[in-house]
């Protein structure tokens, strides 16, 4: 079993930690609102530090998952951040959407003091977290990967090295320009069924059994339908990864129009107060225009 320090506790954090702790890892957590450490520590096996630095001293590796690139640096940089407590050999797991600029910073940081880095961003939203199913998307060196991997896995159900470090981010960011893409079209779909008058459950029956069955279709359809949307993976959050993706793209030069379009969309959704919806409310202004 490892010594393992988790950062941050939110929907993901949580349960993350808790799938470590329940695993037997000897687990101390972090929060920036201690409350929250308190709590996971009178639900699950392990101890609250009040800063970073605290929390990650002695661990062999450090797990971190918090919002954005300047949530990552907080947590990581700094008199009281995580590297300032971490030993030499000791291994930072980072699984925050943020951006492959980040990535490659705080490798070389990390490289200076001789920690090593891994980007590990991963796809499966809360349920995925609270079941222990979570894809995780890592870039970085092989050799620290190999030894963080088996105690990852006690939340993920696959954990694949992409390549070197940054690589983990721009999958989670090609994943994400997937999802945008594939829920506009089932928005669009289902608003012309609805319209049109046609018994939605046959039509889903049919056409979830070819070609055009997803994830999205799968578990979104009926929400989507009855537009119920206080839920799942927030509007915000994709806005804030569809933003990192253009930047990426434009960094690479790579064209997005449809991520470019689907953006502007999720905006709408926005502004009808939908921060907080799941990313399937982007029927909603289809709907209701």
């Amino acid at each position: 079993m490892a010594k393992v320090a988790f950062l941050g506790l939110g929907v993901m954090g949580f349960p993350m930690a808790g799938h470590l702790a329940a695993k037997g890892h000897d687990v101390v957590v972090y929060n920036r609102t201690f409350s929250k450490a308190e709590a996971w520590t009178k639900k699950h096996k392990g101890i609250a530090k009040r800063t970073p630095k605290e929390a990650a001293e002695g661990r062999e590796i450090v797990f971190c998952c918090v919002g954005n690139d300047d949530d990552v640096r907080s947590v990581v940089m700094g008199d009281h951040g995580a590297f300032a407590g971490m030993s030499q050999g000791s291994i930072l797991f980072d699984n925050t959407t943020a951006s492959a600029d980040i990535a490659r910073e705080l490798h070389a940081e990390g490289k200076k003091k001789g920690i090593d880095f891994i980007d590990a961003p991963v796809s499966g939203g809360q349920a995925g977290a609270e079941n222990g199913q979570l894809t995780v998307m890592c870039g970085g060196e092989p050799a620290p990967f190999e030894r963080a991997k088996p105690v990852a896995d006690a939340y993920a159900k696959a954990i694949t090295l992409i390549g070197p470090p940054g690589s983990g981010q721009i999958t989670k960011m090609m994943n994400q320009m997937c999802i945008a893409g594939i829920v506009q079209g089932l928005a669009e779909a289902l608003n012309l069924g609805q319209r049109s008058g046609l018994d939605l459950d046959k039509v889903f029956s049919a056409i979830s059994k070819g070609a055009a069955q997803s994830w999205q279709m799968e578990n979104r359809w009926k929400a989507m339908v009855e537009g119920k949307f206080e839920f799942g993976f927030a509007v915000d959050w994709m806005r804030k990864d569809l933003g990192i993706s253009l930047a990426e793209g434009k960094r690479a030069k790579a064209q997005m129009p449809l991520v470019a379009l689907v953006d502007q969309f999720y905006a709408r959704v926005q502004e009808r107060g939908g921060g907080r919806w799941d990313t399937c409310s982007l029927i909603q202004p289809l709907q209701k225009p």
